[in-house]
């Protein structure tokens, strides 16, 4: 079964803007576990908008599940992801300024930039993923790279869905396929929602884990926190 990991990132958002401590990222955290939740995904930014720095600490402490945390490889970034050791890291190519990730890395170009610091992160007993874009070359760029795992960035599958389900999928599964060969976990994310995302899952074969946040949590408002949990845990 693909494990379903919650981004609180939206948690921290709703929070910061009215100040103080509600609603409690860490209590959203346990809660989303309780509710079903294979992992909890954070994504800290170096303006703090949502997820602070304060925040991937604390969260280690009450996380029993999986703990992943996505970013930008900067120097304060790494040095944090060491610090805290999650069980994951999710390296993402994003600008200072990005509203959300808009792409996945171009392994070739930035291959020896990812290797070394893959190897640091393997060399501390920490599992690494690279987000990417569905390109059988960029898949092979990052089996060089020495990541354990992929993050498929799934906006244009998202964005195509509507129009053209079998169309939006085709290239994650030359892909996917790929990985597999390679011996690379796959992971996906972004933009994924109930609509579409068990004919994803369905069609792409062995997705270790989806990585959903700003859906899941608009969803939530309707739904109910638990309750939405268990939908997305039943698509999968």
């Amino acid at each position: 079964m693909t494990k379903l990991s919650v981004n609180i990132n939206k948690i921290a958002t709703l929070r910061n803007a009215r100040g103080g401590d509600f609603p409690n990222v860490l209590k959203a955290a346990v809660d989303c576990q309780a509710f079903g939740a294979d992992g909890i995904t954070v994504h800290p930014r170096p303006d703090q908008r949502h997820i602070t720095k304060k925040d991937a600490f604390d969260l280690k402490g009450v996380i029993t599940t999986e703990y992943n945390i996505e970013g930008y490889p900067s120097k304060d970034f790494i040095e944090m992801v060491l610090e805290i050791s999650p069980d994951q890291v999710t390296l993402v190519p994003d600008a200072v300024d990005v509203i959300t990730s808009d792409s996945g890395w171009d392994t070739i170009t930035h291959n020896s930039f990812l290797k070394e610091i893959i190897t640091e992160f393997k060399a501390n007993g920490i599992r690494t993923s690279i987000f990417v874009n569905p390109e059988v070359k960029i898949i092979e760029g990052a089996k060089l790279c020495g990541t354990d795992r992929i993050e498929l960035y799934t906006e244009d599958y998202a964005s195509r869905y509507s129009v053209d389900k079998n169309q939006a999928i085709f290239p994650y599964l030359a892909a996917a396929e790929k990985a597999l060969e390679y011996d690379l976990k796959i992971n996906a994310g972004h933009d994924l929602n109930l609509n579409n995302l068990g004919f994803f899952v369905d069609n792409i074969n062995h997705v270790s884990e989806v990585s959903i946040g700003h859906a899941l949590i608009s969803d939530a408002i309707y739904l109910g926190l638990e309750n939405t949990i268990q939908m997305y845990k039943r698509l999968l």
